[in-house]
């Protein structure tokens, strides 16, 4: 479908409660996670989770997790958002990257955007943004200095109940400034779902929607000059200067240890249906013994189990790496050292990948992959993800090639800071 529909809407949101700890919240999604499995079908069929599990989200605190404090958030930090979004994509796959890729630009909002614009947004705290980095669609600069949007945004990932958008528009640049990319912010009320998603192979359900904007009026507070993926911190950001902490941390590194987080989550959740399949079913070939009792299984089990888990510690260890530069100020935060952990993410989905498709799936059986089977739907989720631009294209390609420049100081750093402003 390329039909614009109408919104889902989030609905509002509970209050926030008073200051939950991280370990409170990690024991709500690890609560959660066991069932969304059941419900992995229906999502898919949906296409994006269901309006109670958004609610059970919203009252666990899920969304609040990178909102700073003083707007009503949580501000638990990087290291308990992602293995909250490790436990959901364990439960469910495409309720794990809706999630992530919905409440995940709380931070980069937080790290970027001025005190006005943050005041505006972020409300009460709850706060689902999806961001796309493809700049896209038309900006037309009014006689004070706003913007008026048009086009479509597709691979929102997290949209369906979202409170705004992030996107990126081709803009002519300003007086001694060359063209390029202008990121925005829109609120809800601004804009519609397409019915574009659904069709793919994997991540059925993982409400990644295209959005419409129609004749948007978008406050020149509301953009920031340049991409998300290339705007250095090193000299700081207001959100450093206004929350200090992670807020003053580089969001590229950030956003692409995300993935890493999910491919851990979705193979842990390969590897809980490769377990049931072992108590479960009997070998194919003679002597005919459980497969939890045949030492060819119990080896394919142990290995990947080691994949992952191995994979599982490289980006933990990443993010605390993240973390502690954060501790250290924004200076920290140089190119090469941005893209050495974003490395450490593609690395750790290979590793995923590597124990799924090399170790389990080979000796679940043809019947583990039938419709509906979660082994399967794993095992296409992953397929999927290998799509993602993030991890397809720039890790795969791109960030090698950047990271050696950067680190033998044979390439500018990225050229926009994050205080350049929309006007």
């Amino acid at each position: 479908m390329t039909a614009a529909t109408s919104a889902i809407g989030d609905g509002g949101a509970p209050p926030p409660e008073a200051g939950p700890t991280a370990a409170q919240i990690l024991a709500r999604a690890e609560a959660i996670a066991p069932t969304l499995v059941g419900r992995q079908a229906e999502t898919e069929r949906r296409t994006f989770y269901a309006r109670d599990t958004h609610e059970e989200f919203a009252r666990a605190g899920l969304y609040r997790i990178l909102v700073p404090r003083r707007y009503g958030g949580h501000e638990l930090g990087a290291e308990t958002f992602l293995r909250v979004a490790m436990a959901l994509a364990r439960g469910c796959p495409s309720t794990g990257w809706m999630y992530l890729f919905g409440a995940a630009h709380a931070l980069a909002v937080a790290t970027l955007f001025d005190e006005r614009a943050q005041a505006e947004v972020f409300g009460s705290g709850h706060f689902i943004c999806p961001a796309t980095v493809a700049p896209r669609g038309t900006a037309d600069r009014t006689a004070d200095g706003d913007w008026v949007l048009n086009g479509t945004w597709p691979y929102a990932s997290g949209a369906p109940y979202a409170t705004h958008f992030l996107g990126h528009v081709p803009v002519p640049g300003g007086k001694g400034q060359p063209a390029g990319p202008m990121m925005f912010l829109v609120p809800r009320e601004q804009w519609t779902l397409a019915g574009d998603w659904g069709g793919q192979l994997g991540l059925k359900g993982s409400g990644s929607h295209g959005i419409v904007i129609e004749d948007a009026l978008v406050p020149g507070h509301l953009t920031l000059r340049g991409h998300l993926g290339r705007l250095s911190v090193a000299g700081g950001t207001p959100g450093g200067r206004l929350h200090g902490g992670e807020y003053g941390g580089g969001p590229l590194s950030f956003m692409l240890l995300e993935l890493g987080a999910l491919a851990v989550g979705m193979a842990k959740g390969a590897l809980d249906h490769y377990a049931d399949l072992l108590r479960a079913r009997e070998t194919i070939f003679p002597p005919l013994v459980p497969r939890i009792d045949d030492p060819d299984h119990q080896f394919r089990y142990g290995e990947a189990a080691a994949m992952i888990h191995t994979a599982e510690a490289a980006v933990l260890h990443a993010v605390r790496e993240w973390s502690g530069m954060c501790a250290r100020g924004s200076a920290a935060f140089t190119r090469d050292e941005e893209l050495r952990l974003a490395l450490v993410s593609r690395e750790a989905a290979r590793l995923c990948w590597r124990a799924v498709e090399g170790q389990l799936v080979p000796t679940a059986g043809s019947s583990a992959l039938s419709d509906g089977e979660p082994l399967g739907r794993v095992w296409r989720d992953m397929s999927m993800m290998h799509a993602h631009a993030g991890l397809g294209v720039f890790l795969s390609l791109v960030a090698n090639r950047e990271y050696t420049r950067a680190r033998f100081g044979l390439a500018d750093a990225a050229a926009d800071g994050p205080d350049g402003g929309g006007r």
